[in-house]
Order: C-alpha cells, then structure tokens, then sequence
C-alpha cells in the first residue's frame, strides 16, 4: 500500500482555525471595541447633566478639587435654611462620592457646618 503525502498544516493556521470555529475574539477585535468603549465613554462625559459641568473640566486633579469644593460651598451658601445633599448633587451634577469628599473636607475646614443631619449651612 502505497502512502500518500499530508499536507502539513501551519501552527498560525490551526490557531486561526480554531479561534473562527470557537468565536474566540482576535487582538483588532478587542482594539476596535475598546475604540468603541472610549467614545462612548467620551459621549457620556460631554452629556452629564448639571448647570456646572463645564466648570469642573481643568488640567490636573487638584484644581478640579479646588473647583468642585468651591461649587458645592457656593450651592450650600445660596440656601439659607441649610440644603441637603440629593438638592447638593442635583444642582452640582457630581457623583455622590465626590459630594460626599467634598462636604467631609468643607467641614474638616470649618467652612461648613451640619445644622442637622444632612443639612449643611456656610460657616
């Protein structure tokens, strides 16, 4: 019985075999959704909602903290019964964490004070 040549098959080509039969995601796959998450990601930035939105966009992370502290002290010392925090986050648009650091810092400063639990007043 005579044997008959195979056709040897490349390791790349078993590799590319097998990620097409399996679904299994190529590195330009992951790149282009990647370049998908960034815009989205961008578009989801630029349309925060919140009159002060603009304001907060600077160069460096302290100068952001300095922004956003002096908007939140700004919504706290308009109300002069004292303002809540979700009154706080809606006029601001922060998150609630930032508003959170920002109001811990505020009365760590003595620039705040709490009239009543979740109630803030200027100092």
């Amino acid at each position: 019985m005579a044997k008959g040549r195979t056709k040897t098959t490349s390791f790349d080509a078993m590799v590319k075999f097998f990620m097409q039969k399996y679904n299994i995601p190529t590195k330009k796959d992951v790149a282009r959704l990647m370049a998908r998450l960034d815009r989205l990601e961008n578009l989801m930035t630029q349309s925060a909602a919140g009159p002060y939105r603009g304001k907060t966009q600077g160069v460096g992370r302290k100068k952001n903290h300095q922004v956003a502290g002096d908007l939140v002290l700004d919504v706290i010392k308009r109300s002069r019964q004292g303002v809540g925090f979700p009154e706080i986050q809606a006029q601001t648009g922060f998150g609630e964490k930032k508003i959170r650091n920002i109001i811990f810092r505020l009365y760590k400063n003595g620039k705040i004070k709490r009239k009543s639990r979740g109630l803030y007043i200027a100092a």
